[in-house]
């Protein structure tokens, strides 16, 4: 039996603790593009009191990573060559979601992008931007 594209990603994302750590989820999976959401708890916010950049870029990273996976096959893993992030606005509400998509696929490197936005209650804000590269490894297990 094969796993699904949903299935082979959700292991992956299973076994990074920061993720854990974060309280971070995985949301959707579709080829080229995966959601990734994290609530903004208090460990996780800067001394303003709404979410910490570092949040920003680690889920961004990882949805924009994921996204690129959905483009291999079953037996490769990706890792970030590049990204930068660009802060729009400052990450307040409940929790963050971040969106990333493949823009150009290749066999040895994937260009991606992450949009993350900041959830509360009745609103939405776009807080950053990322763009980045990832390069396929081989898979460990």
């Amino acid at each position: 039996m094969t796993a699904t594209l949903h299935d082979r990603i959700a292991a992956s994302f299973d076994r990074q603790p920061m993720m854990a750590t974060l309280g971070a989820s995985l949301v959707s999976v579709e080829p080229g593009r995966v959601r990734v959401r994290a609530p903004i708890l208090p460990g996780a916010r800067q001394q303003h009191g709404v979410a910490h950049a570092a949040l920003a870029f680690a889920i961004g990273d990882t949805a924009a990573g994921y996204s690129a996976l959905t483009m291999l096959e079953a037996d490769d893993e990706v890792m970030t060559a590049e990204i930068k992030i660009n802060l729009l606005a400052p990450g307040r509400g409940d929790y963050l979601r971040a969106t990333g998509r493949v823009l150009k696929p290749g066999r040895r490197l994937l260009v991606v992008s992450a949009e993350v936005h900041a959830i509360a209650e009745a609103s939405e804000t776009l807080i950053a931007v990322l763009q980045g590269t990832m390069v396929p490894v081989p898979a460990t297990r």
